[in-house]
């Protein structure tokens, strides 16, 4: 067996997906997978120095790297009401967003993409782990925040208001589901490699909808700061028919995030 690292967040949708690989349920082929548990922006950083050979990626990342990753049809998390959601703890009008501090769950994240696609004149940004973004705005650090993950369910009942739906604008104005990220492969390492990679990954999610009960005992290893009902919650909205595969769907969605990353001149 080739043994090999994957980069993966803590997140259910992802411990939920690469269970059944990281633990042999299904044909792995020659691949043994040693798991990298990280933050997503850390996994974006991470391939920005060409450190992993399977990652988890933001696609607002990825946009910055395709002559280095290829991505994979299986594993994406991508669809609608899921997006990002930019709140925070009063009323802020958009004048107020134009000196207001705004937390952001990284630089590479697609959450900070459409931040800038939707609210370009935003310029005071804080970039913040995405599980401290609710207590800094509680505690007043920050005026207005970008969550992701879990958060967009446990948000209002902190007593945190909701300014923009992110992804909810983004499938209005584009008339798709919003891509946020998705797993990739170097490029380097071949065509072989990455059709390899691809199987072994759908099999996984496979796995995991057929045998959920044992899938959500992993899951909640690396979650154990929230109830099952959030976790579930999290993964039926994560985990969909475009983790199994993009298809033309969400490859039209990713040309268009891509078109508009484009258009707002995105720069490091």
């Amino acid at each position: 067996m080739k043994k090999i690292q994957l980069g993966l967040s803590p997140c259910p949708n992802d411990t939920f997906i690469f269970y059944a690989l990281l633990h042999n349920k299904v044909d792995c082929e020659e691949f043994q997978f040693e798991p990298l548990f990280d933050d997503v922006e850390s996994l974006n950083n991470k391939a920005f120095k060409n450190e992993l050979s399977i990652t988890k990626l933001s696609f607002h990342a990825w946009l910055y790297l395709q002559d280095k990753y290829t991505l994979l049809d299986s594993g994406a998390a991508l669809g609608n009401g899921c997006g990002p959601i930019l709140i925070s703890k009063k009323e802020l009008s958009v004048n107020d967003l134009k000196t207001a501090s705004i937390a952001i769950p990284g630089y590479y994240t697609t959450a900070h993409l459409l931040l800038k696609i939707f609210y370009p004149f935003i310029n005071n940004k804080n970039e913040l782990f995405f599980s401290e973004i609710e207590n800094e705005l509680l505690n007043e650090t920050v005026d207005a925040g970008v969550i992701i993950h879990e958060n967009r369910f446990t948000y209002e009942g902190k007593g945190l208001k909701k300014i923009c739906d992110l992804g909810e604008r983004w499938e209005n104005e584009n008339h798709s589901p919003i891509p946020l990220g998705g797993i990739f492969t170097k490029t380097n390492e071949g065509n072989k490699f990455h059709d390899s990679i691809n199987r072994i990954i759908k099999r996984s999610i496979e796995y995991a909808w057929q045998n959920e009960k044992e899938t959500l005992e992993f899951v909640k290893l690396y979650s154990q700061e929230m109830s099952e009902e959030v976790i579930k919650q999290h993964i039926n909205l994560y985990v969909n028919e475009f983790t199994l595969s993009l298809g033309k769907t969400g490859m039209n969605a990713i040309n268009k995030l891509q078109k508009h990353f484009e258009e707002a001149q995105v720069a490091r």
